[in-house]
């Protein structure tokens, strides 16, 4: 009789096991007793076949991890920078970039699995495809920003749609990235699943760190936006092209190799092109949002800074970030309307929070009784064009050379907290509208606090509050930050900006402000100033629009948005 998985020889003789020997039972899926073999691979394919050794192998791959990785937080941080650039709103811009990226990576991840049997050849068309769309997406962004007049600060119109869209498509390929990374360094080399998942995500985890750290350290001063984004699209083609191309080419059939090589040098053609016209794409994106008469447009450490016209008897119009700021036809009605009222006392000793721009500094200068002005101002290169550009310095009637006058270089809620106490008799806020999520701190109850603080006794604050007949609730809201802040407040509007500002900018067609006290303060201007109008009716004007019962905005829970 045969014993099974024994063959017998003629003219042999089968040895009988020897006394104290035990036989090892045969393991399931094995051909001989005692003899283990591995499972089959999951994906029906053999262990890849690698021009390097294991070892290289997997370390090549998780290197790829890493580079893919750095470049998806990039195309994330882009998008939410840019975002917050065109719509405002800087948290709702985060909110909905990386939920909606994060959703369509869930689904990514999902749609992937069935290309886990060409794992190799899918994770190429991925990197490519993601290194298009991402490396392109700042790009086609600013386009329909810049040519469809979508100047944003609400969910609608191109850019938000677009904006969706770029995330879905982004994280839907950054998803499908993880099973086809898996299927490959399973293909290297068998391991249990935990330990793979555990290499595979913490290359990836280290990878984001690089890149969120890259993206506002290194790539958005450098480079700035647009193509710090081409060059982080060309990095991704370039890191998933050469390994699916070097390392797993024995695995492509010749057609799907000559397939990947031509789209990734289309890839990267495109991204170059594009890097190379990137100069000129941004110079008449930038006429196409402006105008024409752009003479000036740099990008701060703070912020975008573009000056137009101020020559040939054009109006000269300051934006900050995309936003009207200044317009040299009417800018004279905001300032005078913010600094004068809270002059009407002792103002010997002035604040200016904000205003780099040296405006509400010249109306301040126009009192006699001035000794000292304060100017704290984050953006310095904001001051030095206020101080140096001909026409900026001729409005602002070259107030930065007035000894009285001392800049800042500081962040208005950090300088208070370290200011002497009772220190100004006037202090003027003269920051941007209280909508845009990077202001809302300076527009809350803890900073108007800090601000009473610095008061003399009977000093007065003045408060841009942003527009009332657009934005009532923002501009109420400021009011009841102010007087849960211990002061007394009388609100007031100017309107009659200059129709063709407005225009040109979408921007408000009035100004809001706030004046408060200790004690509540008399709306009206010393004798002799420039600015002379209805106080008391615009005080009216804007109490009949008055929102009763809003809480104060505090820094822990920010009430400003519409």
């Amino acid at each position: 009789m045969i014993e099974p998985h024994a063959t017998a020889q003629p003219g042999t003789a089968t040895a009988p096991a020897q006394p104290g020997t035990a036989t090892a039972p045969a393991q399931p899926g094995t051909d001989r007793p005692g003899t283990a073999k591995a499972p089959p691979p999951r994906s029906g394919q053999g262990p890849a076949r690698l021009p390097v050794s294991t070892a290289t192998g997997r370390f090549l791959v998780l290197a790829g991890v890493f580079i893919c990785a750095a470049c998806g937080l990039v195309y994330e941080l882009e998008l939410v920078a840019l975002a917050s650039y065109l719509i405002g709103d800087s948290v709702t811009q985060a909110s909905v970039v990386l939920s909606v990226m994060v959703f369509a990576m869930g689904l990514g991840s999902l749609v992937a699995k069935r290309l886990r049997r060409h794992a190799a050849a899918g994770f190429g068309a991925v990197e490519a495809l993601l290194a298009l769309v991402g490396g392109s997406s700042a790009m086609a962004l600013y386009a329909v920003f810049a040519w469809t007049g979508d100047w944003g600060g609400a969910w609608e119109g191109g850019s938000s749609y677009l904006l969706v869209g770029f995330s879905l498509a982004i994280g839907l390929l950054i998803g499908a990235e993880v099973p086809l990374l898996m299927e490959l360094i399973q293909r290297i080399r068998r391991q249990d699943a935990g330990g793979a998942v555990a290499d595979l995500f913490a290359a990836d985890y280290v990878g984001a760190l690089v890149g969120g750290l890259a993206f506002p350290f290194l790539l958005l001063p450098l480079l700035g936006q647009l193509t710090a984004t081409l060059v982080t699209g060309t990095v991704n083609a370039i890191a998933g092209g050469a390994l699916v191309l070097g390392l797993f080419r024995q695995d492509l059939s010749r057609r799907a190799c000559w397939l990947l090589v031509v789209a990734n040098l289309g890839v990267l053609a495109l991204l170059a092109s594009a890097a190379v016209l990137v100069d000129d794409f941004e110079r008449a994106a930038r006429h196409a949002v402006y105008g024409k008469d752009v003479r000036v447009a740099m990008h701060t450490d703070v912020q975008e800074v573009v000056l137009t016209g101020g020559t040939d008897g054009r109006p000269l119009d300051l934006y900050l970030d995309g936003r009207l700021r200044v317009s040299g036809s009417d800018e004279h009605r905001y300032h005078e309307a913010l600094v004068h009222p809270a002059m009407n006392g002792p103002h010997a000793r002035v604040l200016v929070l904000g205003g780099g721009d040296g405006l509400a500094v010249r109306e301040v200068l126009r009192h006699g009784a001035v000794r000292q002005v304060d100017v704290v101002e984050l953006d310095t290169r904001l001051v030095e064009l206020a101080r140096t550009d001909r026409a900026l310095s001729e409005l602002n009637g070259h107030v930065y050379g007035d000894p009285r006058v001392r800049v800042v270089a500081a962040d208005a809620f950090g300088w208070l907290r370290r200011a002497p106490r009772g220190a100004y008799d006037v202090v003027v806020s003269d920051l941007p509208d209280p909508g845009i999520t990077s202001s809302t701190k300076l527009y809350s109850q803890e900073f108007y606090g800090l601000a009473r603080g610095v008061l003399a006794g009977g000093g007065r604050l003045a408060v841009h509050a942003g527009p009332v007949a657009s934005r009532p609730r923002a501009f109420w809201t400021v009011d009841a930050t102010v007087r849960a802040a211990g002061l007394r407040t009388v609100p007031y509007s100017v309107a009659g900006r200059d129709p063709a500002a407005a225009s040109r900018s979408r921007a408000p067609r009035d100004w809001g402000f706030v004046l408060a006290s200790r004690a509540r303060p008399q709306l009206r201007t010393p004798p002799g100033t420039p600015y002379v109008p209805s106080l008391r009716a615009d005080a009216r004007a804007a109490e009949r629009t008055r929102i009763t019962g809003l809480p104060p905005s505090t820094l822990v829970h920010p009430r400003y948005a519409d």
